[in-house]
Order: structure tokens, then C-alpha cells, then sequence
């Protein structure tokens, strides 16, 4: 079995505050409740946090990756908020490890759609900032949802 856990990025601040969208206290917070949960109640190992080359994912990908511990935290292209999903879909399709990826809507979206009904247009989740959902990858190289863990149902 493989896992790859999507995560939206954290609550970031306008633009027209802060030009380079870093995330709001808030959104740390947030991001630190769902890292804690993770660590505590999943035990399930991440071998790298992946996560686009904007700010507000690099900081969300940082804070998870204090508690999670993954052997890697690498920044890559083609997880922008408009990018292709396909190039994406490409590159899971050979994972042998777990992978976390920190990215943007509509393309978090928009990958999720694809890799379960093969329609990027098909909402399948309703992101939220800090919320990772986990897909596991069967023996039959099908991708299904398992779980969701969103800051706000957490107590």
C-alpha cells in the first residue's frame, strides 16, 4: 500500500497586505492542530513533504513536516494553484513511498478528481486551508479516499 496526502496550504494573508502571501496566525495554528493530530493518532510514516514554490505552501509544508519528521521536504513545480494535474498524476503513478504534498486549489482539486473519477471538473472533496486528505493506493493501482482531517472538526 502507498499513501499520498494532499494538503491545501494555510490560511495566507491578502495580497494587498502581504505581496508574498505568507501565512496568517491563524493559519499556523491551524496547521500545528492538524500536524499534532497526524503525529499523534495516524502513524503512518511520510518519506517526503512536497509542496509548491509559493510561500504559504513552504511555511504549511515546514510546520508539518516539525511534527510529521519526513526524511525529505523538497520544493517542486507544477503544484500551482493553475498548473496542469495531469503532470502530477504522471509523476504518482510510481511512487513506492508515502508522500505528503502542500499545494493550492483548484489544482489540489483538481488532481484528487483525477485520480479517483479521472474527471478533473468533479468535485470529489471540499478542501479547506490545513486539511489533508489521505488516498491510499491499492494492488489493483487504484487510488481511494480513506479519510479527511479538517482543523475545525478537530477538538
Amino acid at each position: 500500500m502507498v499513501f499520498l496526502f494532499l494538503v491545501q496550504h494555510a490560511e495566507a494573508k491578502p495580497k494587498e497586505e502581504d505581496p508574498e502571501r505568507r501565512i496568517t496566525e491563524k493559519g499556523r495554528k491551524e496547521t500545528e492542530k492538524v500536524a499534532k493530530f497526524f503525529k499523534e493518532h495516524i502513524g503512518i510514516g511520510v518519506s517526503k513533504i512536497i509542496h509548491s514554490t509559493k510561500t504559504r505552501a513552504r511555511q504549511t509544508a515546514e510546520i508539518l513536516a516539525h511534527y510529521i519528521k519526513p526524511k525529505d521536504v523538497i520544493e517542486e513545480e507544477g503544484l500551482e494553484p493553475l498548473a496542469d494535474p495531469l503532470i502530477w498524476v504522471n509523476k504518482l503513478r510510481d511512487i513506492g513511498e508515502n508522500v505528503m504534498i502542500v499545494g493550492h486549489l483548484p489544482h489540489l482539486s483538481k488532481l484528487l478528481s483525477i485520480l479517483i473519477v479521472k474527471d478533473p471538473e468533479a468535485e470529489i472533496v471540499k478542501f479547506r486551508y490545513s486539511s489533508i486528505v489521505c488516498l491510499e493506493r491499492g494492488e489493483d493501482e487504484k487510488w481511494r479516499i480513506l479519510w479527511i482531517i479538517r482543523p475545525d472538526i478537530i477538538p
